[in-house]
């Protein structure tokens, strides 16, 4: 049964504080709260200061992305309620003033914790220090709020990858936060770096390591304050709101598919068969409002573990993805594209590894060699080095699966009214991939790559050349192959004849 009080109600008045209010998911959650909790009273971002910028000039930095031009529109005086908090996640007591601390915890009722790196192959003492140790002096901060209702902090589904089924539980982390933290602290790179292989075993990368070490350190603070953990999987681009296909990053799958779609990447290691399982980042916020406003109602004893996850509620394979991005990049191809879009998906290691170097790394040669003898300067090498060792690092994603468990997650669908769940959607077994994905497209185009709608036209002229050429190519190899295996065939013919 739903609560009395509706989600705009219970944030009527409150003050937040949000930590990671610039990244991807942060935008989103600032704009969804101001638009659809116009009644908060509060949001405390913090925000990394720079050098010669105030923090009003931050604040507009992050107010200039497009999602925010409805609100400009309709009720410019809501931003008002944003105030910016200068510090770092990375700095000591995190960088905030004596004054800013104090009001903090004299008025903050929600924390928000989105703050992390998402890089997969960071450093270890540099994911440690971002995701572990920025955790912890935010969750100090927390012990001296004084009315905290509710502490959201997000982490991800992937933080246990070893294990194919992930349960809605806290589960120890291999080694104590404390005693990982200490090492980091004192170690010198060349050993950390001999060392990281055996201490982030069995995880693949930095990432999924201190994000599990991470929840392990939160773990610590139970009863302490309310707290929910958020585990989102692959979070995408926005499903609806605050606009269609909105992305801001190149991260995970939005590198692989304008790779893809500029001709780029024409290789990938990955079973086409496994599930994908992504979210786009309006649900994932959603989610995490929907946490937040719960756990301050409920104010559990216990800590609340959400898999903010696809699982088995509208499922997609990796192939079909795909499969839909090759006919919606013919309606929204990219201006400057190196090659027509094509490639494939590779099973087997071994015939990725073969088209790798066929259609990668010769052809990046040829080019550089070519830029060379005109005296020009080269990139296609560097650009490809940089390119396989991305897919490198991505492709443990595409080659395995996994299955998460999301009953908490399906069932906040039903702990919150009919008009909330409308406003805060969460479900996702009606959605539309083919339509998501042809607005993800779009949307990369647009927003992370910054190509005009109106180029478009030129776009498909050029898209339509690239075809010609890549079939001329095609035709043109195919001749030259069958030319050396018919000469090789015929001299063969005429040794065993003689």
């Amino acid at each position: 049964m739903a609560p009395s009080v509706s989600v705009a109600e219970y944030y009527a008045g409150k003050t937040l504080f949000i930590t990671g209010a610039t990244g991807f998911m942060g935008k989103v959650m600032v704009e969804k709260m101001l638009r659809s909790c116009p009644d908060v009273k509060k949001m405390y971002l913090l925000m990394r200061p720079k050098k010669g910028h105030s923090s009003k000039e931050r604040l507009d930095d992050l107010l200039s992305f497009k999602i925010f031009d409805r609100l400009k529109a309709e009720n410019p005086k809501i931003f008002d309620k944003l105030h910016v908090i200068p510090g770092d996640i990375l700095s000591e007591d995190l960088g905030i003033s004596d004054e800013d601390r104090r009001l903090i915890q004299n008025e903050a009722q929600v924390i928000f914790h989105c703050a992390a790196c998402v890089r997969f192959d960071m450093f270890l003492r540099d994911a440690v220090k971002m995701n572990t140790v920025g955790t912890k002096k935010v969750l100090q901060l927390a012990e001296g709020v004084k009315n905290l209702e509710a502490f959201i902090h997000v982490s991800t589904s992937y933080c246990r990858c070893e294990l194919p089924e992930l349960e809605e539980k806290l589960y120890p982390s291999k080694h104590r936060p404390e005693h990982v933290m200490h090492c980091v602290s004192w170690m010198d790179d060349d050993l950390l770096t001999h060392l990281q292989p055996k201490i982030i075993e069995p995880q693949p990368n930095t990432y999924a390591y201190t994000k599990s070490l991470t929840e392990d350190l939160v773990s610590q603070y139970e009863g302490k304050f309310p707290i929910a953990i958020a585990r989102p999987s692959i979070v995408a681009a926005a499903y609806k709101e605050p606009l269609p296909g909105w992305v801001d990053n190149l991260n995970g799958p939005t590198g692989l598919l304008v790779g893809a779609g500029k001709g780029v990447i024409r290789t990938m290691h990955c079973n086409d068969s496994y599930t994908a399982d992504v979210v786009p980042v309006d649900v994932t916020v959603n989610a995490c409002i929907i946490l937040g406003y719960l756990t301050g109602l409920e104010q559990p004893k216990q800590i609340n573990v959400v898999n903010v996850t696809q699982s088995e509620i509208n499922p997609i394979t990796w192939g079909q993805a795909l499969d839909m991005g090759r006919v919606h990049v013919q309606e929204f191809p990219f201006t400057v594209c190196l090659w027509y879009p094509g490639g494939s998906p590779k099973s087997s290691r071994l015939a990725h590894q073969l088209a790798l170097f066929f259609t990668h790394l010769l052809p990046a040669y040829l080019v550089d060699m070519l830029m060379f003898l005109m005296g020009k300067k080269t990139f296609m090498i560097k650009i490809q080095k940089r390119i396989n060792y991305g897919l490198e690092v991505l492709q443990y994603y595409t080659t395995k699966e996994w299955f998460f468990r999301n009953d908490n997650f399906v069932a906040l669908q039903h702990r919150i009214s009919k008009s909330d769940n409308e406003t805060f959607y969460t479900d996702m077994k009606d959605m539309d991939w083919s339509g998501y994905i042809r607005n993800y497209i779009r949307g990369a185009r647009e927003y992370c790559c910054k190509e005009d709608p109106a180029t478009l036209p030129a776009a498909r002229r050029l898209q339509t050349q690239l075809y010609y050429l890549d079939k001329a190519v095609q035709i043109m190899v195919g001749l030259l192959v069958s030319y050396f295996i018919y000469y090789y065939f015929n001299m063969l013919y005429s040794v065993i004849s003689s």
